[in-house]
């Protein structure tokens, strides 16, 4: 039995298939839950953080569609908490069944979560993240004319809206969350990378902008001086040279190792290439932690430090 503190950040192929609706995603993360279990099982205290792209698009398109005077849409920052909550409740509930399944005492809490951003950020300058629906050109040339927003082109499907990714800072409820772990309570946290909030004269303001779920999981693993850090995604391990001739699997490498195959631009941006970089920033505020990058399925193999792409400190 261990007593580690593990940050698990969850893939969006943990909640949801190809079925949207609130059952399919139920039943989903019911299955996440019963890998997730494991690491109870093992002793472990969890803290568990996921994303939230397309449920907070398929969102934003509902709040566009019934958008009135009377009924207006609501904006960005209040959808990451709406699908906080909502995914939040999900997990909670399927996990505690799991616990239980299992005779396992732990209890389960959500915690809406703010991460802070900083209003000098670049990424504010140069708003990158598609959100929302697909407009013609003479529809997005109108509603920027009409709001000021940012739209862009997208890979000839057509345009969408684009908001900035800035850097998280730190997170509001990190003192919450460590109380919840201090008193043996799983938390479902930063979902969807967190709200972004500002800093204004001691108050803190929301601001239309997406936070990296992986920087804002690295952040928060940081900020709890957690054990390790276990990005789950859709593959058991980070691959160099992909779908080449020479392509390898990475099973334990070092943190200068990582970075010399960012600089050979092995990994893709804005899929694995965010998850490595929030790896690598973990370990070289925490050397003698461990950050683990794998697939939901193989949780046993991570957890026995078998199986996955492990990185560690210099």
């Amino acid at each position: 039995m261990t007593d580690r503190k593990i940050v698990v950040a969850l893939g969006g192929n943990a909640i949801l298939t190809d079925d949207p609706s609130a059952q399919a995603q139920q039943k989903a993360l019911e299955r996440t839950a019963g890998y997730l279990a494991k690491f109870v099982e093992n002793g472990d205290n969890i803290i568990v953080t996921h994303g939230n792209g397309p449920q907070v698009g398929n969102l934003l398109l509902q709040q566009e569609a019934a958008n009135s005077e009377k009924n207006p849409a609501m904006p960005l920052d209040t959808c990451v908490a709406m699908t906080q909550g909502s995914i939040g409740y999900w997990l909670q509930a399927a996990l505690a069944k799991a616990l239980k399944e299992k005779g396992l005492e732990k209890e389960v809490a959500s915690v809406v979560t703010q991460v802070v951003v900083s209003e000098s950020d670049p990424a504010f300058k140069n708003p990158t993240k598609p959100i929302g629906p697909f407009l013609t050109q003479d529809e997005a040339e109108q509603e920027m004319r009409k709001t000021g927003a940012v739209f862009k082109e997208d890979a000839g499907r057509g345009w969408r809206k684009v908001v900035p990714s800035p850097k998280p800072v730190t997170i509001r409820e990190h003192k919450v969350i460590q109380t919840l772990v201090d008193n043996n309570i799983i938390p479902i946290t930063v979902g969807g990378g967190g709200i972004p909030v500002i800093e204004q004269g001691g108050m803190y303001t929301g601001v239309e902008a997406v936070i990296d779920k992986d920087f804002a999981s690295e952040t928060l693993a940081d900020l709890l001086h957690a054990d390790a850090l276990v990005i789950l995604t859709g593959v058991d391990n980070v691959m160099v040279h992909y779908q080449q001739l020479n392509e390898k699997k990475l099973e334990k490498v070092s943190v200068s190792e990582m970075k010399r195959y960012v600089a050979e631009n092995q990994f893709a941006a804005g899929s694995m290439l965010p998850k490595v970089e929030a790896a690598i920033q973990f370990l070289e505020k925490n050397p003698k932690a461990k950050a683990i990058i794998t697939s939901l399925e193989n949780i046993p193999a991570a957890i026995a430090e078998n199986g996955g792409t492990i990185i560690t400190g210099d």
